[in-house]
């Protein structure tokens, strides 16, 4: 199996579960954080709709200077879903390339110094992909401080079978 079925397959399975946490935000709770270094969840929720768009980034350029990155700031779960859904779609096609593709090496600069330098495949596994359970996670943990129920992900939440 190419690698591009294996990482699309993934990405479309992380989404789904995404999804089902975004929507369960309250428009009223977007601004609401756990403690004064913690993102909001509306800092939260724009992360992860970014994440894929990390994905394209990746596959479609070989570095990647981070001296001009803003995050995102979209103010209604609505919004978010639609960015989310965008970048994915974005994400899978920046994903069809041939297994070669993912062993050039990409590299994140910072104010002129290499923070990464790796093959294209290992920033997708180690640092691109697991931020999306990452983050999630962290949003099911500010949904148990709001007693907003957590949803299922890989088995059973406390909240649902």
């Amino acid at each position: 199996m190419e690698l591009q079925n294996i990482l699309i397959s993934e990405l479309q399975h992380e989404v789904v579960l995404t999804e089902k946490f975004l929507k369960r935000i309250p428009a009223d709770k977007l601004n609401w954080r756990p403690h004064k270094k913690s993102m909001s969840i509306r800092q939260l929720a724009n992360h992860l709709a970014e994440i894929p768009s990390w994905i394209t980034g990746t596959m479609e350029m070989d570095d990647m200077d981070m001296a001009g990155y803003k995050a995102p700031d979209f103010a209604s779960v609505e919004e978010i879903l639609e960015v989310l859904r965008n970048n994915t779609a974005e994400a899978e096609a920046a994903l069809r390339k041939p297994d070669k593709a993912y062993k050039k090496n990409w590299k994140m600069i910072q104010d002129g110094k290499v923070l990464m330098d790796m093959p294209k495949y290992s920033v997708l596994r180690m640092m691109v992909f697991n931020q999306l359970p990452h983050h999630r996670a962290q949003l099911g943990v500010y949904f148990r401080l709001l007693d907003i129920p957590v949803p299922a992900t890989y088995g059973p939440s406390a909240d649902e079978n």
